[in-house]
């Protein structure tokens, strides 16, 4: 690493001063030595700069600086930074009369005029050099040495270090796109010194072990294909031919997937919903011994199993608009019922990082959190490169050991090398790497504060532009919400506050501010525990009018579909729509004006609701595609239609009976396959699908989630599921450009759905 960013936070000095000399000598030298040099006067900037500048390598800080400003200097470093070096330069004789903190904080002192400025600026130098070559996580820092070597490549890929792409046109625009250190450093497993992905050996196996120490596992393995290898691989090494397992209803279909390699038999645990038509969490009352051993006795599948206990539970923590569970909860309720448990922590990578989240993440639980024999092993499956700072795909799994049920490495490896890759990418490989790194330490802290902060300033902004519009009475009196409690409760003091007033330190640091209260209005779930579920504050559900938590229909509606399509227009992606919510991401790359350019595109949807703008004029390429249907339409005249056919659709109460009251299967997701590759199925009309079995899982989006898996049957004509898929098709034709995204149903020229189903 060449050069660096020093930090001098010294305060004012006289330029015709010694000490200013002498300072300008100091800071010659570091800028021949290619270091940038920044000097700040204030404790204002001295605070910006450790806010705003991650690539500092010294800071040097005066312990004169006005008004005791050091020590706050001091402790924002501490709080940023893991093992920066920092030099406290003091015009005392002596350091014995500093705070003991202090010295143990600071790795050297200087007194400007007691040593020549080369001498002061080497030691400045070195320590910067120091800390940068230490800074790099193990993979990271191999393969970078390695690139250093630039050594000829004689094995694959054939790209040879990107020179390939330089003997074509367009081989040399993809080249200069990318830059030439990508392709040098994408390698073959042929470099040895780097390691190997399938023994874990060397700088690689380093990573995973450093990955494991900084996620609190016994044993990390990094996935080089996403959560949905890592959840694949978790079923195959865990679940055998016919033993029973417990599934979240509210699973990833990746599960399904591994249900299908291994041939397990599915009891499915099944959440909550509310009126928003959010999945809750599963209640506590599902996940005792007693309830899990009832639903095994009345399951079909069970009937015919290996064996009549339960081998395995998967849940989902947290789930996509993110409830996040008691893990060590959890844990106690099923582990009398299983030896092993994986959470499938897909979008909760950070959560061991930030004390909110504290017993929510499944390596927290362990013999300290959990004692006794009942404790199950725990695997948490992580999509690193979701919520934290990894290339796509890049995914890790990580393991918690008990007694009952020990992963053993040798033959977990076994299933791992079944679904790893002999071709892995090493700049995703370093990725993991690095994206542990930021974690480790105080930065993981200062990480997760500020993405929670940023996530807090939006909702308390989007509710206090609401207060204000009701308050003015100069326009139609609605706007957006976001989901969250009316208000909270200090509980140190006491105090009572409106969400939007509430001080923002107690929201970013307490807890009990976020957990679902049982009964409460705000989130509508029924059946909860005090402290069970925790609704995660990055995860920001935009509530829009129509209905609220507990399922009561407004005369005036705004379906979540337009707003969506409307963010589009403005170049705004959100990650999932529902009926009348949509969710977004605080994810650590978040800023102010990210989120500031949402709260505009709020006020401008708004304006052109109540100013009755055209679709044509807000949506051309939509009028455009279909002038027939939305040419002459105004925006609101749009939205009133649609909440119109939503709400005599029934769709959401359909939606939460089909979703929490499973089908009957007939066969196992692996008997369904088995007639899936032989022929045995045949497409289904939507109209005649009653009394049927399907042979291919139906995911709608929303909720994102299955509504039939393979082997269950449909039921009868008039029952919810169906009923649900019917309200879905009929709104595809009545508004075409807002289609609902169906996985494994096609739809006709008619606008019928057609759904894959076992031959009779």
């Amino acid at each position: 690493m060449s050069g660096s960013t020093i930090l001098l936070a010294l305060g004012s000095l006289d330029d015709s001063s010694v000490l200013a000399s002498q300072l300008g000598g100091i800071c010659e030298r570091l800028a021949k030595d290619a270091h940038q040099v920044i000097r700040v006067e204030t404790e204002r900037d001295a605070l910006a700069m450790v806010q705003s500048r991650a690539d500092l390598s010294v800071a040097v800080v005066s312990w004169d600086l006005a008004g005791g400003a050091a020590e706050t200097v001091l402790r924002a470093l501490m709080d940023r930074f893991s093992k920066l070096p920092v030099f406290l330069v003091t015009t005392a004789a002596g350091v014995d009369d500093l705070p003991l903190w202090v010295s143990e904080v600071v790795c050297g002192y200087i007194w400007l005029l007691e040593d020549t400025p080369d001498f002061i600026a080497g030691r400045i130098d070195v320590a910067a050099r120091r800390y940068q070559d230490e800074l790099l996580p193990p993979f990271f820092r191999e393969l970078r040495r390695f690139d250093d070597t630039h050594e000829y490549s004689w094995h694959t890929p054939a790209h040879a270090g990107g020179v390939a792409f330089l003997k074509s046109p367009i081989g040399r625009a993809f080249f200069d796109y990318y830059g030439e250190r990508l392709f040098r450093t994408d390698l073959s497993i042929s470099v040895a010194e780097l390691g190997s992905l399938f023994e874990h050996t060397g700088p690689i196996g380093d990573a995973e072990r450093n990955a494991a120490r900084i996620f609190g596992a016994d044993m990390t393995y990094f996935v080089l294909h996403g959560d949905s290898t890592a959840d694949r691989m978790v079923c195959h090494a865990s679940i055998a031919t016919d033993e029973v397992v417990l599934v979240d209803r509210n699973c990833h279909k990746a599960i399904y997937h591994g249900l299908t390699l291994t041939g397990g038999r599915p009891v499915y645990l099944v959440p909550t919903r509310n009126g928003y038509g959010l999945m809750g969490p599963i209640p506590p009352s599902e996940m005792t011994r007693e309830a899990v051993s009832e639903k095994v006795t009345r399951s079909p599948l069970a009937e015919h199993a290996a064996a009549p206990d339960p081998v395995y539970a998967v849940i989902t923590n947290s789930t996509y608009d993110g409830l996040c569970y008691d893990a060590v909860r959890v844990a106690e309720l099923l582990g009398p019922s299983v030896p092993r448990l994986h959470l499938d922590e897909a979008w909760f990578a950070y959560a061991r990082f930030n004390p909110l989240y504290d017993r929510r993440y499944g390596m927290s639980v362990n013999a300290g959190s959990l004692p006794g024999p009942s404790r199950p092993t725990m695997l948490s499956t992580q999509s690193t490169h979701k919520l934290l700072a990894a290339l796509s795909q890049s995914s890790m799994v990580h393991v918690k050991n008990s007694p009952r049920s020990p992963v053993d490495h040798r033959q977990f490896n076994e299933t791992f090398m079944m679904h790893a890759t002999t071709s892995p990418m090493y700049p995703m490989i370093a990725s993991l790497d690095v994206a542990a790194g930021m974690m480790d330490g105080p930065g993981g802290r200062w990480l997760t504060d500020e993405a929670i902060t940023e996530a807090i300033r939006f909702r308390q902004a989007v509710a206090k532009i609401g207060a204000r519009i009701a308050e003015a009475r100069d326009r139609p009196a609605w706007f957006f919400g976001t989901w969250q409690p009316d208000e909270v409760v200090d509980p140190a003091t006491g105090d009572r506050y409106p969400f939007a007033e509430a001080p923002l330190n107690l929201l970013r640091t307490e807890p009990r501010f976020w957990t679902l209260a049982p009964g409460a209005d705000w989130h509508g779930f029924p059946d909860l525990q005090d402290g069970y579920c925790l609704l995660d504050p990055i995860k920001v559900t935009l509530t829009c009018p129509g209905t609220d938590a507990r399922g009561t229909i407004a005369d005036q509606g705004i379906p979540a579909r337009i707003l969506t399509a409307y963010l589009e227009t403005r170049r705004i992606v959100v990650e999932k729509t529902d009926a009348y919510t949509c969710l977004i991401l605080f994810s650590m790359g978040i800023t102010k004006g990210k989120w500031g350019t949402l709260i505009d595109a709020l006020l401008d949807f708004k304006a052109f609701y109540d100013s009755e703008a055209t679709v044509p004029a807000v949506f051309p390429d939509l009028a455009k595609r279909h002038p027939g249907r939305y040419g002459d339409l105004t925006v609101r005249e749009l939205c009133d239609q649609m909440h119109a056919q939503l709400r005599s659709s029934d769709l959401i109460p359909l939606l939460d009976h089909a979703f929490t009251h499973p089908p009957r299967p007939v066969l196992t997701p692996a008997q369904t396959y088995q007639r899936l590759l032989r022929g045995g199925t045949e497409p289904v009309r939507l109209a005649d699908l009653a009394n049927r079995t399907v042979a291919t899982m139906v995911v709608t989006t929303p909720p994102g989630i299955p509504v039939l898996m393979p082997g269950e049957d449909t039921g009868e004509p008039g029952d919810p599921t169906l009923r649900y898929l019917g309200a879905l098709e009929a709104f595809d034709r009545e508004f075409p450009g807002f289609p609902s995204e169906t996985h494994g149903v096609t739809t006709d020229g008619n606008g019928e759905y057609w759904i894959t189903c076992l031959k009779t």
